[in-house]
């Protein structure tokens, strides 16, 4: 057998696995390859390539339903809900750019495993929350099922949502049933230009706490809102996407800059300017390009999130911003070293945990790329392994040391 092993359905995902297992071989799980660089570098003996188990199995606009096997392009299923006026409402953000890659590269089942979700996190949640049902292959060489096509489903463990953001170490997606949601008709953003992190803090959790209904919330430094081509902007903002019909945009946009007005002056970026604005703070595009230089994703309580963005900044004469109204921090480090015990260190008064987004192999493999776990949740995530994939086949390492 060559050192790639590309499967075309769930018939040959098992006998791949069984196969890896046989040989006493390891597999490194691949969809379209748009993540793997993210987590520790794999140490595996053959890739198991996932591309040609592609195709949308099931899509019942009417019921907002979508299944799909785990190669399918996330760019193909988008485009499909698009001409249906459809969306995945978690909004998944795109690594490619940042780790070097192609964009729209990437696969649903890598979404899913890596649980990933945009600005629209704080309104509609992350992937495995828009989880109904999924397919898989264990470790073991099993095919099972879980979950079905509603939302209340489930009589036993909820493994769909269990599978979500196990970055591949637990079974192989062979195909996964998500709910869809309409898509918005229009979006506008309000924009409140030149605040300090203190006053920017205030005014996110004023506009969250109000009922504008925000669909997207972030504090953008000077520097950052300097890249976003929609913001024509050099100072920090604060900035506040509202999604709906024309009358409730209108009608929550007013009562946005009243919310503001005690914090200074507020603008609008029209709906024409405001999709590409947030996809920009998604996709993080402020620091693509920015070489090998280490990125950190760091979850945090919203409210302290802006004044510890501007801590980091000047610790590490880096660069940062936030999502998610304050609780998600990006920091770009000013090289390739990650400084790992230090930024986790700055973190801990705050809670939260860090992630290691991009950085050389070299870095990835000498520090810990997740937040290090207490004993007992690593013996507890340690059984789980055990359990789904006792031979330790499929992405060993690829989140922790030895697991």
């Amino acid at each position: 057998m060559t050192d790639v092993v590309k499967v075309a359905d769930e018939a040959g995902l098992v006998e791949a696995v069984r196969a890896a297992i046989e040989a006493g071989k390891t597999l490194d799980v691949c969809g379209r390859g748009s993540k793997r660089d993210l987590g520790r570098p794999g140490q595996t003996d053959w890739t198991l390539d996932l591309s040609a188990l592609a195709g949308v199995t099931l899509y019942e606009p009417e019921e907002l339903i979508l299944s799909a096997k785990g190669g399918t392009p996330v760019a193909e299923i988008e485009a499909m809900l698009k001409e249906r006026g459809q969306m995945l409402a978690f909004e998944p953000l795109d690594y490619g750019p940042l780790l070097g890659g192609a964009e729209a590269a990437g696969s649903i089942g890598g979404v899913v495993a890596c649980n990933l979700a945009g600005p629209r996190r704080i309104s509609h949640g992350a992937a495995r929350d828009h989880a109904l049902g999924a397919r898989a292959v264990s470790g073991r060489a099993e095919a099972f099922k879980s979950g079905g096509r509603v939302v209340k489903n489930v009589t036993g463990y909820d493994l769909p949502r269990l599978l979500a953001g196990s970055y591949g170490t637990l079974a192989v997606l062979s195909e996964f049933t998500l709910k869809v949601l309409p898509r918005p008709p229009m979006e506008e953003t309000v924009v409140l230009p030149g605040v300090s992190p203190e006053a920017a803090a205030k005014a996110l959790s004023a506009a969250m706490g109000s009922s504008c209904e925000v669909s997207g919330a972030a504090y953008l430094p000077g520097p950052v809102a300097a890249r976003i081509p929609e913001l024509k902007l050099d100072v920090p903002a604060v900035v506040l996407r509202l999604e709906g019909f024309e009358p409730s945009v209108r009608a929550r946009r007013a009562m946005m800059i009243s919310v503001l007005m005690p914090f200074g002056g507020v603008e609008v970026v029209e709906t024409a300017a405001s999709p590409g604005l947030w996809a920009s703070i998604r996709d993080v595009r402020p620091f693509v390009g920015t070489g090998a230089r280490a990125v950190w994703r760091l979850s945090t309580a919203p409210a302290a999130g802006p004044a510890l963005a501007a801590r980091l900044a000047e610790q590490f004469k880096g660069e940062t911003f936030c999502d998610w109204a304050g609780g998600l921090i990006w920091l770009l480090m000013p090289g390739e070293a990650s400084e790992a015990d230090k930024v986790r260190a700055a973190l801990a008064p705050h809670g939260g945990h860090a992630t290691l987004v991009r950085a050389t192999s070299a870095e990835r493999a000498a520090v810990p790329v997740f937040q290090p776990m207490e004993p007992t949740l690593a013996a507890l995530t340690q059984r789980v392994k055990a359990s789904f994939d006792p031979m330790g086949v499929l992405n060993p390492g690829r989140m922790y040391a030895g697991m």
